[in-house]
């Protein structure tokens, strides 16, 4: 999906939304904290969490103001509950929607239930998903944290790299050894707010208490919790179960507070069931595959000698040359990243000689590539790839030395009698993954 972004105003502040999907129902997503419309479908995992919601829904999606795309607000006038329940009417009423369900996640919820109570005539539903009603220690809410706790997060907060994923440990420790989702959860957090932004949202969200309110949501109610959720704890949302009259509570396995990550499909199928009454299984989009990476070897010191134009011409023959064998081998090319390629194949001793004939045709341009392979079950994205396999087969490409193909332990098993005979090269880590994997050179003939 390739949304168009647009701006409703708000009294003066430009709120950017996209409207995304066909559904019989329009479900306005108000995500916790901060966001940014364009980067969440360039990662995988939320382009995956909002294209599911789509699938059953016209999915409303907005920045809150202060962050992504929306407009900036100083910090001396941080938006009221109020303000932002206006940026969801004014959003409603620029995607001209007159009803609507409203998902809340984590700090989301709040201004949700708040809408839902306000505006029952605008709300068809309410769903609530790891969210909480007030982030302060109470008598009778003894499990959020103190004032104090929070002055000490935010004094992290400040001292944080940028660079890096802040407080992975608990808001999604199942990712917490992930390199890869850490950066990508690092930049998703840069482009959603500033830090001075981050930081005056969370002193603003300490003031947040709406308790007072649920007893007054009359509308249907799905409240969603993981039970081990390490930011909003369970009995956060049992609390608000017990206490918006009818509503439906769900405790679901799982550890993560980030809900694209970990069993995303059981918290959307529960959404789908309960705002449509039937729950459809995804569509496959998993299937088992051999993934091939290739790289030219000192490509940055063979461009500098050539100079651009030579570099540009040979770059051109040698990604002509590994098209000609990829078709030849009937793979599938995923995408380019400079001078390297990511292919596909349904064959595993397919993809081990196309490889092979890979390394022979770039030779003959005066280049040498290195290559790595790995079998096992990858997802299929819209322009791209993603799973755990994808990341092991990047890494082993990474150790190959000038023209080898290196392969993981599984395509060496799936190849046995193919008459493809492979060197042993040892037991590694493979940075950032678990376990050990033995790695085996392919043979040259």
């Amino acid at each position: 999906m390739d949304p168009s972004t647009r701006y409703a105003k708000s009294a003066e502040v430009n709120i950017a939304y996209q409207v995304v999907g066909e559904g019989p129902i329009d479900l306005v997503l108000v995500w916790g904290w901060t966001s940014h419309l364009e980067a969440a479908w360039d990662d995988p995992d939320i382009a995956e969490l909002l294209s599911r919601l789509a699938s059953f829904s016209r999915l409303l999606l907005f920045d809150k103001r202060g962050t992504g795309m929306s407009d900036r607000v100083p910090e001396a006038s941080l938006p009221t509950l109020e303000q932002r329940m206006d940026d969801v009417r004014a959003v409603m009423d620029a995607a001209r929607s007159e009803r609507a369900a409203l998902l809340g996640i984590s700090e989301g919820g709040p201004m949700s239930m708040m809408f839902a109570a306000t505006y029952p005539d605008r709300t068809t539903a309410l769903v609530l998903c790891g969210a909480w009603v007030t982030w302060v220690k109470q008598p009778d809410y003894p499990w959020a944290l103190t004032v104090e706790q929070h002055e000490k997060a935010m004094q992290m907060m400040q001292a944080h790299d940028p660079s890096k994923p802040f407080n992975l440990e608990h808001f999604a420790p199942s990712k917490a050894n992930d390199e890869e989702f850490g950066k990508r959860f690092a930049r998703y957090g840069r482009l959603s707010a500033s830090p001075g932004a981050a930081l005056a949202l969370y002193r603003m969200n300490i003031q947040i208490d709406v308790r007072p309110i649920l007893p007054s949501i009359h509308i249907p109610t799905l409240v969603l919790q993981r039970s081990g959720d390490r930011i909003t704890y369970a009995q956060a949302g049992r609390y608000i179960g017990e206490h918006i009259p009818g509503a439906k509570y769900v405790e679901l396995p799982g550890n993560d507070h980030v809900v694209w990550v970990g069993d995303r499909e059981a918290i959307v199928g529960e959404i789908e069931e309960f705002l449509t009454g039937i729950r459809h299984a995804p569509e496959t989009d998993r299937v088992l595959a051999t993934i091939v990476f290739t790289d030219i070897v000192d490509s940055t010191a063979r461009a500098t000698a050539l100079g651009d134009k030579a570099w540009k011409d040979l770059l051109a023959r040698h990604d002509a040359a590994i098209r000609r064998q990829i078709v030849r081998f009937r793979g599938r090319e995923v995408k380019t990243q400079g001078d390297s390629f990511v292919i596909t194949f349904d064959g595993p001793a397919r993809a081990v000689r196309c490889a092979q004939a890979i390394i022979d045709d770039v030779q003959r341009l005066g280049l040498a590539v290195r290559i790595g392979m790995h079998a096992g079950e990858i997802t299929i994205l819209d322009k791209d790839i993603g799973g755990i396999a994808v990341h092991i087969a990047a890494r082993v490409g990474a150790m190959a030395g000038a023209n080898e193909t290196l392969v993981s332990s599984t395509v060496k098993d799936l190849v046995a009698g193919s008459g493809i005979t492979f060197e042993d090269r040892g037991v590694h880590e493979l940075k950032g993954l678990p376990e050990t994997w033995r790695i085996y050179a392919v043979a040259r003939a």
